[in-house]
C-alpha cells in the first residue's frame, strides 16, 4: 500500500457485523487501500453466509459509489452509505455546498438526513467500530504475525473467528447463573 514515504507492506481488513450481537458475519483482507471496491463483495458474502440480505446496511464515506448504491438496491438491501466526510463545524442538516449533480448521491444524502437515516447511520458507532476496538485493544491484535496476502487472509479469518467465539462464550456465561467469565 502507498504511504507518505513510498510503499509499505500493509493490508486492509473488512468486517460485516451483526447489529444485535456484534458477531462478524463476513470478513476479508486485501492489499488494496480503497474501501469502495470492497462493499459489493462484502454484501455478497453476508448474503451467502446468512442466507439473505440484511434489512439495513450502513457504511462510512469510504464505501460510497453510485455502483455500490445500485448493488445494494439490486440485493434488496436498505443501504445507508455516507457520501462524504462532514466538514468540521458543518451541521448535517445544512445543504451540501458542492455542486454535485449525481442524483443517487443526492438521494442518499437526503435519506441520511431523515430522522430514520440519522438513527440507522449513528448506530454504526455502536455496531462495527467496537468490534475493531475489541480486536485491536482487548485482544491485542495490532499487527499481523504472518506475511503475504494468503497468510494474512488466513490470520484475519482466525482473528475474526476468535472474536466471534469470545462473544458467544461471554453471552453463554452471562446467560448461565453462577458461571464466571
Amino acid at each position: 500500500m502507498k504511504s507518505g514515504n513510498g510503499y509499505i507492506q500493509a493490508y486492509n481488513c473488512q468486517a460485516a457485523v451483526d447489529a444485535e450481537h456484534q458477531i462478524i458475519v463476513a470478513q476479508a483482507a486485501t492489499n488494496q487501500a480503497p474501501d469502495q471496491e470492497h462493499l459489493a463483495p462484502m454484501l455478497d458474502a453476508v448474503i451467502e453466509n446468512c442466507g439473505h440480505a440484511p434489512d439495513a446496511f450502513s457504511a462510512d464515506a469510504g464505501y460510497w459509489s453510485e455502483s455500490n448504491a445500485i448493488h445494494c438496491e439490486d440485493a434488496n438491501c436498505d443501504a445507508y452509505l455516507a457520501t462524504g466526510r462532514q466538514a468540521h463545524g458543518h451541521k448535517p442538516d445544512e445543504p451540501a455546498t458542492d455542486l454535485d449533480a449525481n442524483a443517487k448521491r443526492k438521494a442518499m444524502r437526503a435519506k441520511l438526513r431523515t430522522p430514520e437515516g440519522k438513527s440507522v447511520y449513528a448506530r454504526r458507532k455502536a455496531i462495527v467500530e467496537p468490534v475493531f476496538g475489541q480486536i485491536k485493544e482487548a485482544q491485542g491484535y495490532r499487527r499481523f504475525l504472518l506475511r503475504g496476502i494468503n497468510m494474512v487472509r488466513c490470520e484475519w479469518s482466525i482473528i475474526c473467528t476468535a472474536h466471534n467465539l469470545l462473544k458467544l462464550f461471554r453471552a453463554r456465561c452471562a446467560a448461565v447463573p453462577g458461571v464466571a467469565q
